[in-house]
């Protein structure tokens, strides 16, 4: 019995089928080589985080492929390279994202307060932020008429943009049979999917001009533009929601003799409700964020106002320019960048429960499966 306990196992044979293979180790310390020497090649050229990402991709990329070429073949080596380029490009992608979160957290959670959220800027000057400075007093002046007027433009331009944007992509899909209308239509949606913003804003500020002045400036004006912009992605979204729809559903609603526009109400709509919702709120997240076309048909006030009919409005993203271009005291911009800041978190964080609660609706709507 001792002398089975004191003798070493044998060592594992490999068979035909794990001969030539890498072990499973193999792929993590590549990479981990690789984030290791682009670091170092890095810090030469002036390390910062994206140099780092990069370089260190492309050298895992390219370290991965000679490694398995070395020792499982040239077959395997295509595919281990198509492999790595994947989640290299995935790297790449995300780094950038979670550079500007963790800017924008780093920067803006100081400013970020009561005060900055349910106050405005109405009655500060320059003068007071001198003195938030000299004293080391907390900032004063927020950014609740922004909040405000965010919230009401964006609203109006859903308004505007959600029923066009859904009729039409109901007519593309259900009513046309493919003539000069269907396309001249398919055309201009996608031309204005490419537009600039500025010349959303431009074509709203002109038509109300011609309308009732060449200075009308309104939180309507701006909510006209932004459904400009709005409406391409709205039927884009939703056309394609409601080809995904079986065509059986229509024709077993037709040989229940109902008629065509009852079918789409009741079986073809509320079978795509859950794409249709999800688009809609990610095309609101898209617009909230058009600074460009505010600009020129909503203008920029300090105080609030509640009527998108009459007057100036602010939104968080004009609100956030004036801040870091017009400061509003010149010789100490510390206040104004720290309202700047702290106004994009606000923003960052409408637009990530914007992309929740798409989640969140597209499961609540989701076709049930099952029993």
């Amino acid at each position: 019995m001792s002398k089975m306990l004191t003798e070493a196992p044998a060592p594992v044979k490999r068979n035909t089928l794990t001969k030539n293979q890498l072990p499973g180790w193999a792929i993590w310390a590549v990479a981990a080589g690789s984030l290791i020497l682009g670091a170092a090649v890095s810090s030469l050229i002036g390390f910062s985080l994206v140099s780092w990402a990069l370089l260190s991709a492309v050298i895992f990329v390219i370290a991965g492929y000679v490694v398995t070429l070395s020792v499982e073949g040239a077959r395997k080596a295509k595919d281990r390279f198509a492999t790595n380029l994947i989640f290299a490009a995935f790297i790449i992608a995300v780094v950038p994202l979670i550079s500007v979160i963790w800017t924008v957290l780093q920067n803006g959670i100081a400013g970020l307060s009561y005060n900055l959220v349910f106050t405005s800027m109405n009655g500060m000057t320059g003068m007071v932020d001198n003195e938030t400075v000299a004293n080391g007093t907390e900032v004063l002046g927020g950014a609740y008429h922004g909040i405000i007027g965010t919230l009401l433009i964006t609203m109006w331009a859903t308004i505007i943009s959600v029923p066009i944007g859904l009729l039409t992509a109901v007519y593309l899909v259900e009513y046309s049979k493919g003539g000069a209308l269907s396309r001249g239509i398919t055309f201009f949606v996608d031309v204005m999917t490419g537009i600039p913003s500025i010349v959303a804003g431009l074509f709203a500020a002109a038509l109300f001009g011609l309308i009732f002045g060449p200075s009308t400036r309104t939180g309507f004006v701006a909510a006209v533009a932004l459904s400009v912009l709005m409406i391409p992605v709205v039927v884009r979204s939703t056309e394609e929601m409601l080809k995904i729809v079986p065509n059986e559903l229509r024709e077993a609603s037709y040989a229940l003799g109902v008629r065509k526009w009852r079918t789409v109400l009741k079986v073809v709509v509320p079978t795509a409700i859950s794409g249709i919702a999800s688009g809609v709120t990610l095309a609101i997240a898209r617009i909230i964020g058009e600074t460009a076309p505010l600009l020129v048909t909503a203008g920029f006030v300090n105080s609030i106002n509640w009527n998108v009919f009459g007057g100036w409005m602010t939104t968080l993203p004009t609100y956030i320019y004036r801040q870091l271009m017009n400061p509003t005291s010149p010789t100490n911009v510390e206040p104004s960048m720290q309202r700047a800041w702290a106004a994009a978190l606000i923003l960052i964080i409408f637009v990530m429960l914007l992309n929740l609660l798409a989640r969140l609706i597209a499961r609540i709507f989701a076709p049930k499966t099952g029993r």
